[in-house]
C-alpha cells in the first residue's frame, strides 16, 4: 500500500489532469460536489464536502474538519487543497465554494449538473450571479474508469473479504433461517473481516424470490428444494467489490434447477471470457444473452448484464445492449447474468472482475468462490 505522502501525489495528479480538461473546455474553475468523485479527487473527506478547483487555488470546503488529515502526513505540498469549513448550519459547502470562485475572478464554473438539484443549482447561481455556470458532465467519472494498481489492491482485498464472509456462512445451518436473518449475518461477517461495511444492502432471496435482482431480504424462511441466492460486496478503503451465487437447499437438485443452473453458468462464462481490451460493451452482453435465449430463457432478461465497479458499486461502464464504447484494461466491471422464473425461483452468478489483455493472462477474477452448484 502507498504511503499518504504517495497518495497525495497522485491525487494531486488527478486533478492536474481534470484541470487541464476544464481549461481546454473554457473553465477555469469546477466545482466537484459527487462524494465519489471529491473522495477520488481529495481522498477521505468529511461527510458533504465539496473541491474547488479554482483559478488561484484549489479549496476543499466542508462543514467540519477531517479526523485525519485527508491528503498528507507533514507540510502542506503547495498543491494541496485548502480547506475551508463552513458551519453547516449557516450554508451549503458548494454554495460557499461558488461564492469564492466569483471572488477569485472566476467567469465560469463547471459544475456536476447530474449531481445537483434544480434548487442547488439555482443557489450556485444566486451566489455567484457574474459567473457563468457550464457543465463539467461526467468528466470525473472518465478519470475513475481505469484503476490503478492501488485501487485494484484495495477492490482484491475487498473480494476476499465478501468470498470469506460467504464461505462461513455456507458451513452453518441454513435451513428454517430467514433471508432477513442471513443477511445481517454476511454483513456481521464482513465487518468482523476488515471490512469497511457492506458495498451494498446484502441480496438474500430464497425459494420462489431466487434470482431476483436487488431482492431485499424478507422474513422468509429456507425451506428444503429452494434455490437460494445471495449477493454481497464488501467496502475496503472506499473501493468496493461483490460475488453473487446461487444454491441449492437440500441433498440434491431437481433435473429443472440444474438446467437453469447450467445455462446461466454457462452465460456467465461466456460474458467473463469476453472481457479483453477492446472489446465492445455491448458484445459482452450480446454473448451472455445469445446462451440464455439459445437454451430458452430468453424471455425476461434484465437490460444490464453488467457494470463497472469502484469507489461506488454501480460505475460506468455499463454492459447493455445499447451501450457505447469498448473496454480498456484495468477496468473493473461485473458479470451477473441471471434468470428469474415468478413462482419457482432462479439463478444469479455475479463475479467481479479486471480487464486484462490476453498476453496478461486474461480478465482478472477478484471473487473465487465456488461457481459448482452446491446442495447445502
Amino acid at each position: 500500500m502507498r504511503t499518504l505522502g504517495d497518495m497525495s501525489e497522485v491525487y494531486a495528479a488527478r486533478r492536474a489532469r481534470l484541470h487541464d480538461q476544464c481549461t481546454a473546455a473554457g473553465s477555469a474553475a469546477a466545482l466537484v460536489s459527487r462524494p465519489a468523485n471529491v473522495r477520488y479527487l481529495c481522498g477521505a473527506v468529511p461527510p458533504g464536502a465539496v473541491l474547488l478547483l479554482g483559478p488561484v487555488q484549489d479549496v476543499l470546503v466542508a462543514t467540519e474538519v477531517p479526523s485525519a488529515p485527508p491528503l498528507s502526513a507533514g507540510p502542506p505540498r503547495s498543491d494541496e487543497p485548502r480547506l475551508l469549513v463552513v458551519p453547516g448550519a449557516d450554508g451549503d459547502p458548494a454554495v460557499a465554494a461558488a461564492d469564492l470562485a466569483a471572488a477569485d475572478g472566476a467567469e465560469s464554473l463547471a459544475v456536476e449538473e447530474h449531481d445537483l438539484t434544480v434548487a442547488r443549482h439555482r443557489a450556485l447561481g444566486a451566489a455567484a450571479p457574474r459567473v457563468r455556470l457550464a457543465d463539467l458532465g461526467r468528466a470525473v467519472e472518465q478519470l475513475r474508469l481505469i484503476k490503478d494498481d492501488e485501487e485494484i489492491s484495495c477492490m482484491r482485498i475487498a473480494g476476499e473479504l465478501a468470498d470469506q464472509a460467504l464461505g462461513e456462512l455456507l458451513e452453518s445451518i441454513l435451513v428454517g433461517r430467514t433471508e432477513r436473518h442471513l443477511a445481517l449475518e454476511l454483513e456481521r461477517r464482513l465487518v468482523d473481516h476488515g471490512a469497511d461495511g457492506p458495498a451494498f444492502p446484502t441480496v438474500v432471496a430464497a425459494g420462489p424470490n431466487a434470482g431476483r435482482p436487488a431482492h431485499l431480504p424478507t422474513d422468509r424462511r429456507v425451506e428444503e428444494g429452494d434455490f437460494l441466492t445471495i449477493s454481497l460486496g464488501a467496502d475496503y478503503r472506499g473501493y468496493r467489490c461483490q460475488v453473487g451465487r446461487t444454491f441449492v437447499i437440500g441433498p440434491s437438485p431437481a433435473d429443472w434447477q440444474v438446467e437453469l443452473y447450467d445455462a446461466v453458468f454457462a452465460a456467465q462464462r461466456a460474458g467473463r471470457e469476453a472481457l479483453l481490451p477492446g472489446r465492445a460493451y455491448r458484445d459482452v452482453d450480446r454473448v451472455t444473452r445469445q446462451v440464455l435465449t439459445a437454451a430458452g430463457f430468453g424471455d425476461g432478461l434484465e437490460p444490464c448484464t453488467g457494470h463497472g465497479v469502484g469507489l461506488e458499486i454501480d460505475e460506468d461502464p455499463r454492459l447493455t445492449p445499447s451501450a457505447m464504447g469498448k473496454l480498456d484494461a484495468c477496468v473493473p466491471v461485473t458479470v451477473e447474468p441471471g434468470v428469474h422464473l415468478p413462482g419457482r425461483g432462479g439463478v444469479r452468478i455475479d463475479d467481479t472482475l479486471v480487464v486484462r489483455p490476453e498476453a496478461d493472462g486474461g480478465p482478472e477474477l477478484l471473487t473465487i468462490t465456488t461457481k459448482e452448484l452446491l446442495a447445502l
